[in-house]
């Protein structure tokens, strides 16, 4: 019996998805920490250039082939015609979203960090430790997307202009990290709506983005 008892609980931190030399393996006086919001929007920043790029790439495709479909090619500048705007809303822009989601749910459930988050040792975790799973990666963009869709219809409904409804959303996207500055925990909008929470991770800690998706691929 005592023997059992004994292996039963390395099996459980065996079967865990975090990978045990995130947290393990450091030193006492280096622990994760959440991580703070001015990091946290620099590391977006540089994920934003590859995001940028993947939206192009997708709407490129998804314009000639829409062009193709639905249009009819003409020789002269007159010719020029938009898409349908039904394409526009019931194709291009899921695609979009469906981009935006495979590009963070990909990452996150796989090492808990994008390319920017590894540049600045940040890992995004659910409430029980674990990488995220799809719904939870989904649920956490839905609620990032929170606020600033709140201030954009406030903008557009004051304003009514292009340019406001962008500054409005934009100022919704500030607002989710300068809440960390209020939360007693340093927590932002989307941690709090979606149960997870990113972490800045000490140096001796600190997984690589590639081995962790490697030692994922072993355990899988």
């Amino acid at each position: 019996m005592s023997k059992s008892s004994s292996k039963r609980p390395s099996k459980s931190i065996s079967k865990s998805k975090p990978q045990p030399s995130a947290f393990a393996q450091q030193d006492p006086n280096e622990e994760p920490t959440i991580a703070k919001p001015m990091v946290r929007v620099v590391a977006i920043l540089y994920d934003g250039m590859l995001i940028l790029a993947l939206l192009f790439l997708v709407g490129t495709i998804l314009t000639v082939v829409g062009t193709l479909l639905t249009m009819e090619t003409g020789t002269e500048s007159s010719q020029a015609q938009s898409l349908p705007l039904w394409y526009q809303n019931a194709i291009m822009t899921p695609s979009f979203v469906l981009t935006l989601v495979a590009f963070y749910g990909i990452f996150w459930r796989r090492g808990g960090q994008t390319l920017g988050m590894q540049t600045w040792r940040l890992k995004t975790i659910n409430d029980a430790g674990q990488w995220l799973t799809w719904g939870q990666s989904f649920k956490r963009i839905l609620a990032a997307c929170l606020m600033p869709l709140l201030f954009g219809i406030i903008g557009s409904l004051i304003d009514g202009s292009r340019a406001a409804l962008l500054a409005s959303a934009f100022l919704g996207l500030v607002f989710n990290y300068i809440f960390c500055l209020f939360n007693p925990r340093g927590l932002a909008v989307q941690d709090m709506l979606s149960n997870t929470i990113t972490l800045k991770m000490p140096k001796v800690a600190h997984e690589g983005l590639w081995r962790g998706f490697k030692n994922r691929k072993k355990k899988s």
